[in-house]
């Protein structure tokens, strides 16, 4: 059987048809980057109390009442009030006000426009009895981010590459739009859920796309850096939007606009030749490599795939993944570290707006942590053994936030980078994990295992916006807590077997045999790629992965 690099080497790594389409693959991720935490600004809560309505009564009333009595959830009773008003009473001398009967905010609640002109919260009362949905909103939506990513790759299996990308951003967009007119929360979390279906799809198609159709040393830098760097330039045009836009309608239709730019793309964005093949239409993926051929200016040959065969599918279940104690630890170790990264990577990016006073800096400065982030990720995975990047950062992210409940009130600033340190950590991580995850699985349940491990990962997800609540009770609670599993997944991190470097196992059994341990004595990188068949780190890193 051919080699499909091997087949298509005459292309060149790095054409002018693998520049267009790495640039495309990269735009297409920036509106995953600016919609995947547009609810940071969509359901913030302004600064709000009871509305008091115009009601007749004296001056000294309303200046005691309304500006240094007011409650978020309740207020003094209006009739009460009104009554000592007519008779002549003065608030703090004739009466003591905290001896006054109290009521809840029966006409409803005054929000500050201070920041905000509007967001979901002041639009539908999210405040007080009904403070639970704020949160449970962004659980709907991770919900529907879990969904798809369970569909997606099965979806892209069958139908392609290249339909589920822009099925999938077609969803974004439209009900991203559809979610202005929402007339009630329901709907809005309806058309919110649907809207996060297609949101990790997108990304992780394009991911897919682009991973099949670049070869070598692009490959691993679009799958390592490209898609990542282009996620966080559209987290940081997020506050960006938020700015401008203040109103959360207006904010909605600034975010789903830019998803019509994407429809010429159709006819520019090629399908992957890999799944072509792997559905026996050999013809199409000859015509899109030939065509490759042309925009690289090389002479392709007469018949490119003439003995490429597929080798027949092995069949396996979730319960391989459970078969033997080794491949069963494993499996448990990886689905907890990718749970503790999603859960604080996820915690901490929603938490940006009690960063700082300004919750757009906030943002900001949450968003371009990530860049320093992805890179050193994309050097960890050249240069360093896999066991012991995870374990490094996991161990980086959960002291950083340990540290942060030691720090004195007036040092606030370092309290945020110690913050963001800790989210430096978590973001390396969660990106070594990808690689990492597809290293050590063999190819027939690579696809299952990743599909696990990144299931269970939108779990965390959707916690993690209940989890920043525990902070109203104890400010600190969520920092230990997120500090807390990075520090054990570090520790079950030890127990991981090694794959930097090495084979990449294609069956089970190789798999169960591997050494969980690199040997003190090995060949050099260079010798060992030169005597054996084993692939590069980066190559290791990327054949045979699908998501």
């Amino acid at each position: 059987m051919q080699d499909y690099d091997e087949v298509t080497a005459f292309l060149g790594q790095w054409g002018h048809f693998q520049q267009s389409v790495f640039v495309l693959l990269c735009a297409s991720v920036l509106p995953n980057g600016f919609g995947a935490f547009s609810l940071i600004f969509l359901t913030d809560i302004p600064s709000h109390h009871c509305l008091v309505p115009n009601i007749n009564m004296t001056e000294d009333w309303h200046q005691a009442i309304i500006p240094l009595e007011l409650s978020r959830c309740s207020r003094y009773r209006l009739d009460v009030v009104r009554n000592l008003s007519a008779q002549g009473y003065v608030p703090g001398q004739d009466i003591n006000l905290t001896n006054l009967e109290q009521e809840h905010c029966v006409d409803g609640w005054s929000y500050s426009k201070d920041v905000y002109h509007s967001t979901i919260v002041s639009e539908f009362d999210l405040v007080c009895t009904e403070e639970w949905k704020q949160p449970f909103t962004s659980t709907i939506y991770f919900l529907g981010v879990l969904v798809g990513s369970f569909f997606s790759g099965q979806l892209s299996d069958r139908f392609g590459r290249k339909p589920v990308l822009f099925v999938t951003m077609a969803i974004q967009t439209v009900f991203t739009f559809a979610q202005i007119f929402s007339p009630s929360w329901a709907v809005f979390c309806i058309l919110l859920f649907i809207s996060g279906l297609g949101q990790i799809s997108n990304y992780v198609s394009a991911f897919v796309l682009g991973t099949e159709i670049f070869t070598g040393n692009v490959r691993v830098l679009f799958s390592s850096m490209g898609v990542c760097l282009a996620f966080a330039f559209g987290f940081m045009m997020l506050p960006l939007f938020a700015y401008f836009l203040r109103d959360w309608k207006s904010l909605l239709l600034g975010l789903s606009v830019p998803g019509l730019l994407y429809i010429p793309l159709w006819w520019l964005m090629p399908e992957s030749p890999r799944w072509l093949l792997s559905q026996g239409r050999v013809e199409e993926a000859e015509d899109i490599v030939k065509y490759a051929a042309k925009i690289n200016k090389v002479e392709p040959p007469q018949v490119i795939f003439e003995d490429f065969n597929l080798p027949a599918k092995e069949h396996h279940s979730i319960f391989s993944l459970l078969r033997t104690t080794n491949i069963r630890n494993t499996s448990f170790i990886l689905c907890l570290v990718w749970f503790s990264l999603s859960t604080g990577y996820f915690g901490l990016s929603l938490n940006t707006s009690r960063l700082h006073a300004d919750p757009f800096i906030s943002c900001f400065i949450s968003a371009a942590v990530e860049v320093p982030a992805y890179i050193s990720s994309w050097l960890a995975l050249r240069y360093l053994r896999r066991q012991l990047s995870v374990i490094c950062v996991l161990l980086l992210g959960g002291v950083s936030l340990y540290f942060i409940q030691l720090v004195p009130r007036g040092l606030s600033y370092l309290s945020i980078a110690l913050e963001m340190l800790g989210k430096f950590g978590i973001t390396t991580g969660t990106a070594l994990m990808f690689a990492y995850t597809a290293e050590l699985y063999p190819t027939v349940v690579r696809n299952t295992a990743t599909g696990m491990c990144t299931t269970v990962s939108r779990v965390g997800s959707c916690i993690a916006p209940f989890l920043l609540k525990l902070g109203e009770y104890f400010k600190y609670l969520p920092y230990i807590i997120l500090g807390t599993l990075a520090v054990v997944s570090a520790f079950a991190a030890v127990f991981l077997p090694e794959s930097f470097g090495r084979p990449l196992p294609q069956t089970i059994e190789q798999m169960h045999k591997r050494e969980r341990h690199t040997p003190k004595k090995t060949l050099s990188t260079r010798q060992t790629f030169q005597s054996s068949p084993v692939l590069s780190p980066q190559k290791t890193y990327l054949q045979g992965i699908k998501y």
